[in-house]
């Protein structure tokens, strides 16, 4: 029997927990160097006259895309010319590849407040967004509610239960849809239902009241007044796409999808990707409510197969049927297939089956058809979808208990979220995240 989750999770699709133990409680990144990520990455190869300059680069407390627009300015070159490939946490030191359409020299003499940059070299080809195995992690989880052997034996709990299930829930995180804020997913939804003045004040506007105060009063400011020109004076700097956004529309006030298309290309992505994963969420969220495995295909399932990093290979998806069961059991219980659920798109298949219900089901309820992923107006936010897998594995996860929490390290493959594992073992309030 599966726990049900608070509401504010509920908003974003994460309704259940896998586990039943009592949750550590505790908050993360109450300072950046409490959140340390590495990224494990694939180097492209060298080659002294390409194009591009490869390098590595450690971040603290920087947002992905405003450190590209602040590198780009730098190196005197388009946002575009900056490759990564995967966005990683603010609030976080990060260390991951990034390509540069730039001579090596300029991209190693780059001065940037909390940010280093190394080992550079030339390559043929940049970083695109996927070009990794994983990350590891270093988390401190301070504060917590247990102590002592409470704490020891509430985590030895949690672990024994996920080391039985192989991984954890496969969730989308907070981070998916913004810890303060989220609305990420709400904009995406307004974007493939066609209402793109709506996707932008749900994006500038809707206050929160988790937001710090200059930011709140600024939104609510705009929202009643729908005044461009005063809120670029009130926005604070550190909202750099918001400010983008309101400065389009100060020269062009009912261009809503031009708006739109003035954010760099990836966080246009973002907010239909968002969407497809609140979805993912809530179809996760049944199949564990009903009691379906997670780790154990029935027919009707979709899985895919492992590919040489021993990842799932999102573009072969296998349907299970009477015929393959066996064989398919047999490859999801080795870790070389693993079970799925659609992220819905314009080219998406469902299951089908008792999965392929909840996935209709979920899709239904939301009035949704394939053709609503194709986006015209925003080319960005066009979507094919896709499957992902239901189960995250971790590898080498150590827990190390302290006076005020524990300090968990560990290794995630490419596309999940280290979050997620921590909310299995803090149950904490969102916001805690």
């Amino acid at each position: 029997m599966v726990r049900p989750s608070a509401q504010r999770e509920r908003e974003i699709g994460l309704e259940v927990f896998y586990t039943d133990t009592p949750g550590t409680g505790g908050k993360l990144k109450a300072c950046p160097e409490d959140f340390v990520v590495e990224e494990v990455s694939k180097y492209p190869p060298e080659k002294t006259d390409g194009r591009y300059c490869v390098a590595r680069v450690t971040a603290t407390n920087w947002e992905t895309n405003r450190l590209v627009r602040h590198m780009a300015k730098a190196l005197g070159i388009s946002r575009n010319g900056i490759g990564f490939a995967g966005t990683k946490d603010k609030r976080a030191v990060t260390t991951q590849l990034m390509s540069f359409e730039a001579p090596v020299e300029r991209v190693m003499a780059l001065r940037i407040p909390q940010v280093r940059v190394e080992g550079g070299y030339m390559a043929r080809r940049g970083m695109a967004l996927g070009d990794l195995v994983g990350n590891t992690f270093k988390i401190f989880v301070r504060g917590t509610e247990l102590r002592g052997s409470e704490l020891r034996s509430s985590l030895e709990g949690t672990q024994e239960a996920l080391r039985e299930l192989g991984g954890f829930p496969n969730f989308f995180g907070v981070q998916r849809f913004g810890a303060v804020r989220p609305v990420t997913h709400l904009v995406g939804r307004a974007i493939v239902k066609g209402d793109m003045e709506r996707a932008v004040l749900l994006y500038i506007g809707n206050p929160s009241e988790d937001e710090e105060g200059p930011s709140r009063e600024a939104r609510e400011a705009l929202e009643r007044d729908r005044d461009y020109s005063a809120a670029l004076r009130t926005f604070p700097r550190t909202l750099t796409f918001e400010r983008m956004v309101i400065g389009y529309l100060e020269r062009n006030p009912e261009d809503y999808a031009g708006a739109i298309r003035v954010l760099p290309p990836n966080l246009q992505m973002m907010f239909v990707h968002a969407y497809q994963s609140y979805l993912f969420n809530v179809i996760l969220s049944e199949r564990m409510r009903r009691g379906i495995p997670l780790n154990v295909p029935i027919v009707g399932d979709v899985v895919l197969p492992a590919d040489r990093d021993g990842n799932p290979d999102h573009d072969k998806p296998v349907p299970v049927t009477t015929a393959n069961l066996d064989l398919v059991e047999e490859q999801v219980r080795e870790r070389r297939a693993f079970v799925s659920a659609t992220l819905f798109g314009y080219g998406s298949e469902l299951a089908e089956g008792e999965m392929g219900e909840i996935e209709r089901r979920a899709i239904e309820r939301e009035g949704l058809s394939p053709r609503d992923f194709l986006v015209p107006q925003v080319p960005h936010c066009s979507s094919k979808g896709s499957r992902r897998e239901l189960v995250c594995e971790y590898r080498d996860l150590r827990l190390e208990v302290g006076e005020d929490g524990y300090v968990a390290t560990f290794f995630l493959g490419k596309g999940c979220y280290a979050t997620v594992l921590l909310r299995e073992l803090m149950k904490a309030d969102v916001c805690a995240y």
